[in-house]
């Protein structure tokens, strides 16, 4: 039997030798989910002994983070606006510059307004669930061209006791032609597919590149949302998009094109453009 100290070191070293970024708290966020306790707990703890069965699982564990394999895939799990989302290999994995979009739709949307919201790409579904969780009486619909995200996001509805109050659709956003909309969110692919290959290793070797390609100039699937929300989206309507970072100019002009009116950009926790908010005239 080893105690936390010991087991946590060899993770540490393991994860360091593999030039794994943050290898000491990802060994702590590995063992912390293998003894079922929070971070704080494992740590004041730490003259608990592990059985067998525990040091097996964790070296697991740290075998997959040695290859690359980002935690959110090993855990099944990621956090995203303070709630706890299933994720796979089928799904992006939320990231905190995605929750800049829910804190921008707070500032128009009131809780309590009955609007319908539509999610394009909807991945895990964790945009429209948070929103849908959070206003009671919102009308929530969600689409992605992944018959596995779908599953993946129907699956995050359910454990959030809303698969009554949102409507998941496997469709293309070409082929969409179900409502008009209060509300149009996506995040869409807006990588260029040349840089693609640049990205880190964690993310072109494990996430779904079908979620992350947008195309030779990276607004091929850009162009698609803004040119499908114009006519699902009502008059007074707004729509609200993650963008890439280089992509301010070339999101305005589409928007102009398809009778928007561009309200603002907001800038990601890197001060890089990353949220448009635009409203249907």
């Amino acid at each position: 039997m080893q105690n936390i100290d010991n087991i946590l070191n060899t993770g540490y070293r393991d994860l360091k030798n593999s030039l794994i970024k943050n290898p000491k708290l990802d060994a702590e966020v590995l063992l912390s989910h293998v003894l079922n306790k929070n971070l704080k707990e494992m740590i004041l703890d730490d003259d608990i002994k592990l059985n067998d069965n525990e040091i097996i699982k964790f070296n697991k564990f740290i075998k997959r983070r040695m290859s690359g394999e980002p935690i959110a895939y090993i855990l099944r799990n990621k956090e995203f606006w303070n709630y706890n989302f299933y994720v796979d290999k089928n799904v992006l994995i939320p990231r905190p510059d995605t929750e800049i979009i829910i804190e921008e739709i707070f500032k128009f949307l009131g809780k309590n307004q009955k609007k319908s919201v539509l999610d394009i790409g909807t991945g895990s579904g964790c945009i429209i669930v948070s929103l849908v969780k959070e206003c009671p009486n919102i009308h929530g619909a969600a689409i992605d061209i992944s018959k596995n995200a779908i599953k993946v996001a129907k699956s995050n509805a359910k454990m959030h006791h809303l698969e009554n109050r949102i409507k998941f659709y496997n469709s293309s956003v070409d082929n969409f032609f179900k409502g008009k909309y209060d509300l149009i969110v996506s995040n869409p692919p807006y990588i260029s597919n040349l840089k693609i290959k640049y990205l880190e290793n964690d993310i072109k070797c494990y996430e779904p590149l079908v979620s992350l390609k947008g195309g030779p100039d990276g607004s091929l699937v850009l162009n698609k949302v803004i040119k499908k929300s114009s006519s699902l989206i009502k008059i007074g309507g707004k729509l609200v998009l993650e963008i890439g970072y280089d992509q301010k100019l070339k999101v305005m002009e589409l928007l102009k094109k398809n009778k928007f009116y561009v309200n603002k950009f907001t800038k990601d926790y890197a001060k890089n453009d990353r949220c448009v908010i635009a409203t249907k005239i």
